[in-house]
């Protein structure tokens, strides 16, 4: 494994058309990486393309439905074809409904899973092949503060990311002698709007909490520090949240 830091690696961000993915596209992309997104929102995309060439980046866009894994592992081949390799997955693909139980949605609770966990898991499986055979690669996986403690209304958001990280820790394990790093950053309260999909009686009280959201900037700085660190060592797992959020 060689000690590249950030410059020319190749980064591919599932969900780059998102909050967080957007972020974490133009941070890295400031910092020589070239990025590739692959996400299902084409309008969203071709935004955060022309923002990394108007940082003089390079990025290219793939459309990726990420629940469906034959699509996904479509997109890492495209990716090592366009671009002669893939350093880093990202993987910022995801949902976050809280609702209490008995306000029963089981839609929402196959789309969390779907995306949440399962979307992860398909991001790994896409890219294994190739980190394996080339003995180097970092997986970053978006896991939550509501995957290392259950609070009202987030037993299925919870279930979903206490998933991504005991998957996720699975990955570091049997993956470390290929020289694979294995990274979960678990953010608290990012403000990415997506806490305003949360309707019913916990509406105010997620609203309240996301009064001192972080912004995905620095939820994508973080993850430029855990990129950066030195060949030989591996950021497993990362918790941020603003400092007066308890959850």
């Amino acid at each position: 494994m060689s000690d590249k830091g950030i410059r020319d690696q190749v980064v591919l961000v599932l969900g780059g058309a998102g909050g967080i993915g957007s972020a974490c596209a133009r941070v890295l992309a400031a910092r020589g990486a070239a990025i590739a997104l692959a996400d299902i929102d084409v309008d969203g995309m071709r935004v955060v393309t022309d923002s990394v060439d108007a940082l003089g980046g390079r990025a290219r866009s793939y459309v990726v439905d990420i629940t469906q894994l034959d699509q996904v592992v479509a997109a890492v081949k495209s990716v090592v074809d366009d671009f002669g390799a893939l350093d880093v997955m990202i993987n910022c693909a995801g949902v976050m409904y809280i609702r209490p139980l008995v306000d029963l949605d089981v839609s929402e609770w196959a789309t969390t899973i779907d995306l949440n966990l399962k979307g992860t898991m398909w991001g790994v499986a896409a890219a294994l092949p190739t980190f394996v055979d080339q003995r180097s690669g970092h997986f970053i996986s978006l896991g939550s503060v509501h995957g290392l403690k259950v609070s009202r209304g987030s037993a299925v958001h919870s279930a979903s990311k206490f998933g991504v990280n005991a998957f996720m820790e699975g990955v570091r394990g049997e993956l470390s002698e290929y020289d694979i790093r294995v990274s979960t950053v678990n953010p608290g309260a990012v403000d990415t709007g997506m806490q305003r999909k949360t309707t019913g009686s916990e509406s105010e009280r997620i609203e309240a909490i996301y009064l001192h959201a972080m912004s995905a900037e620095t939820i994508a700085d973080a993850i430029a520090f855990v990129i950066e660190q030195p060949a030989e060592v591996s950021v497993n797992n990362l918790v941020i949240r603003p400092t007066t959020q308890l959850i």
